[in-house]
């Protein structure tokens, strides 16, 4: 089968453009100088411009695509790279549908891991780019090619001949037992996503599950965009409103009157710092009371939910989504939270005696000062907050030692003493980025040489998106023999895009060979990291991108993410990563926040912008006690959400009538929070219309507790076993080797048994007792 003749719009100068552009070697003599280049582009515009500019004095002009990938050099591209990628699916969907023999059905997991490959090739990056980049007729052009692959998905997840075929190899003993782990993981996963798509239901079943499936998209979305309380706007005097900032009062105030929006900052603002305590109940019991309109649409979506499973031939919701997860089932995470409940109820009930230890000293609490209401919870956690903040003498000098450029360069420092593995700054190409604040990063292992890519988008600008996030916009596979000879063919017709069969293996993005797999040709990991700092004063200063620590952290976390991308270089991309169990992905992200505030690890780069003096980590210890001092609170809280998405995905909704009124779902709201919170939740309210997570996260609520859980113990037992553990080359081998190079390529139960040493065989198994035990561990960073 012939590919579709591509345009060859500026072909041989992309290629030419590559040839000799390569990332710097796994022996390059310097590290030195890329460790002080790494601080001086990210903290210097001059820099980064200089820097980024010799490829452009060398090349002019001209493109050389979206990430190198040589067939985005124009919109256009976006079509021709959509429609020679479909053209690749159908020949694999046509080989994987003839199949009949044993050596041809062992191919049967890798054919259908490449073609998932192919498709998220195209989907993933070009869903990144419609919402990036600032060119309209790319948005536009990406757009397109993300529909019309996303549709050819669809349709592949409802031929039942590829179904068929892959559960006929694995049920063929002689085939499932010459897998790799990875083969077998793949294989069960493709296997649960085809039933999920309903493809062994009767004809009549199955459409049935596509009309509720589209009406849990539609109505979960619309609850999502509207949520709203029942009563927006509160109106008062302004001197109920004594304790607020006169100037944010005054900015709400017409006519003599207050206008305050009960949801949002000014009622967060106002729960935090209005001293009459009637004021405040009647804020709390608007700002956490839905619209009555927006809890139809919840219950809506937990019953349609609920028939979905049902349908499917699953007890609840829960117990269909949780089937590939390390829970297993809804029982386990009960246990789990229960478990945590339980280890966190002294903390939880010691903070709640500081608050009320405050509450008696405030002279205005006459009515019930040893009693804390709801209504009272922010405002005296604030006053007892502040103190602590003040007594620990926090002003905002902590953000003179980390610079934007000094982070980064400890990150790679981090990283190249446990993993052995640095940031290397490489020159974007024309055309490779979106933006020119866009800043490449090689990732080069000591080893293995070039081994990911990462383009870091960390700056404020119009029209961005301020949330902080990770893309893998390329995952790690081993590309076979066979594909490369396929792309030679390819590289070799008349004005190709490609200098190479290797480069056409790979759209023209990285790929490298390595010596652990034989000398294997993989498709390296390319990221997205996408920040929303504030940009470096004008001209005429030298101060770099100043960060606060939760700034800090927050970067941490994501480059936990990159991290996970990184070293999780599967031969399989469906298990390349982060592409893992739901309740497993956060582990490496959440683990990197404790090293940001390790005093080792600041040792590595936390130094004075302007003197260069290192600064003392008793500061930052300071800072995270008084940041923790309310943990308790918090943790109480998230387990009652945990529990309460569980009780909302089981059988339960079944029994609500069609068109409920919010009275079902508030029953069960009300009755989760009095369960397990320490301060009751008064009558009337149902803050559930709130909950937007129980869309995106319906009954996984509970795997980011679950994850910080998993990291404080991995923390505590590996990396801070010894003194100076945090920057422990040991340390850091073995939770890659145990925990990232794996992906989601091995049960994460046995990834954390694993790096916790543990011989017991009780945590690799899993299941309710494992659960409990992560639960018995507690959050403690």
């Amino acid at each position: 089968m012939d590919l579709p003749t591509i345009n060859a719009k500026g072909a041989a100068a992309a290629a030419a453009i590559v040839d000799d552009y390569r990332p710097a070697s796994r022996a390059s003599p310097s590290i030195a100088h890329d460790d002080r280049t790494l601080r001086q582009i990210f903290d210097s515009p001059h820099a980064w411009k200089e820097f980024s500019s010799r490829t452009k004095h060398h090349y002019g002009s001209k493109s050389a695509g979206l990430f190198q990938n040589r067939y985005l050099t124009h919109p256009d591209g976006f079509q021709d790279f959509a429609a020679i990628t479909l053209t690749k699916c159908k020949r694999i969907v046509a080989a994987v549908l003839s199949y009949q023999t044993n050596d041809e059905l062992k191919r049967t997991a890798r054919d259908l891991d490449r073609l998932s490959d192919l498709l998220c090739r195209v989907i993933d990056l070009s869903d990144f780019v419609r919402s990036v980049h600032p060119d309209r007729k790319v948005q536009a052009a990406a757009s397109q090619a993300y529909a019309s692959m996303f549709e050819y998905m669809n349709v592949l997840n409802t031929t039942t001949g590829l179904n068929d075929q892959l559960k006929r190899a694995a049920a063929i003993p002689e085939v499932s037992t010459s897998w790799s782990e990875e083969e077998r993981t793949v294989a069960a996963i493709l296997i649960k996503d085809f039933s999920k798509s309903a493809i062994d239901l009767a004809e009549t079943d199955r459409q049935a599950f596509v009309e509720i499936s589209n009406e849990v998209a539609q109505v979960g979305n619309d609850f999502v965009e509207n949520m709203a309380a029942e009563k927006s706007i509160l109106h008062s005097e302004s001197s109920k409103l004594k304790g607020m900032d006169p100037l944010f009062v005054r900015q709400m105030t017409k006519w003599g009157s207050v206008s305050l929006p009960t949801v949002g900052m000014p009622a967060t603002v106002a729960l935090r710092t209005v001293e009459d305590a009637d004021t405040r109940r009647e804020i709390y019991m608007a700002n956490r009371t839905s619209s009555r309109t927006n809890l139809q649409r919840l219950e809506q979506l937990l019953k349609r939910r609920a028939e979905l499973a049902s349908l499917s031939g699953y007890e609840s919701f829960a117990h269909m989504t949780l089937t590939d997860k390390m829970a297993k089932s809804p029982e386990s995470v009960t246990s789990f939270l229960d478990a945590l409940a339980f280890e966190n109820a002294p903390r939880a009930k010691d903070e709640l005696r500081q608050l009320l230890e405050v509450k008696k000293s405030d002279a205005r609490a006459v009515d019930s000062p040893a009693k804390m209401n709801a209504w009272d919870r922010d405002y005296y956690t604030a006053q007892l907050m502040s103190s602590l903040r003040s007594k620990a003498r926090m002003p905002d000098f902590l953000a003179a030692y980390f610079s934007l450029g000094t982070v980064m360069q400890g990150l790679s420092r981090l990283f190249h003493r446990l993993y052995g593995i640095r940031l290397v700054p490489r020159e974007t190409l024309p055309g490779e980025s979106w933006n020119p604040d866009v800043r490449r990063l090689d990732v080069i292992d000591d080893h293995e040489g070039h081994i990911a890519v990462i383009y870091c988008d960390l700056f404020e600008r119009q029209g961005k998106s301020p949330n902080p996030a990770h893309f893998t916009l390329r995952c790690s596979r081993r590309i076979s023999d066979e594909e490369l000879h396929e792309a030679a063919e390819l590289s070799s017709q008349s004005g190709s895009l490609f200098a190479s069969a290797q480069e056409a293996a790979n759209d023209g993005l990285a790929t490298n060979l390595t010596s652990r797999d034989g000398n294997a040709l993989y498709q390296l990991p390319t990221i997205a990291l996408i920040c929303d700092f504030s940009l470096p004063p004008a001209s005429g200063s030298n101060r770099p991108t100043l960060l606060s620590f939760r700034e800090v952290t927050t970067l941490f976390h994501e480059m936990g993410h990159a991290l996970h991308s990184i070293c999780g270089r599967t031969a399989l991309q469906n298990v390349s990563g982060t592409r893992c169990a739901t309740d497993f992905a956060e582990l490496p992200s959440v683990l990197m926040e404790n090293f940001a505030s390790a005093p080792e690890v600041l040792a590595l780069y936390a130094r004075h912008w302007e003197t260069d003096v290192p600064l003392d980590p008793s500061r930052i210890q300071e800072r995270v006690e008084v940041d923790r001092r309310m943990q308790g609170a918090e943790i109480e809280s998230q387990v009652l959400l945990g529990m309460l998405d569980q009780e909302y995905h089981s059988r339960l909704p079944l029994t609500w009538a069609d068109g409920g009124d919010g009275r079902e779902s508030t029953k069960v709201y009300q009755s989760v929070w009095n369960k397990y919170s320490l301060v009751p939740e008064p009558a009337g309210t149902s803050w559930q219309g709130f909950f937007g997570h129980l869309f995106g996260y319906g009954a996984t609520y509970y795997s980011y507790l679950f994850d910080r859980a998993i990291a404080g113990k991995i923390w505590r037992d590996v990396f801070q076993r010894v003194p100076g553990g945090a920057i422990d080359p040991a340390a850091g081998q073995g939770f890659r080797e145990e925990v990232l190079r794996h992906g989601g390529g091995r049960d994460g139960w046995r990834c954390v048994a694993g790096a916790l040493g543990d011989k017991s065989g009780r945590l690799a198994e899993g299941e309710k007792g494992a659960m409990e035990e992560v639960g018995r561990w507690g959050v403690h960073s």
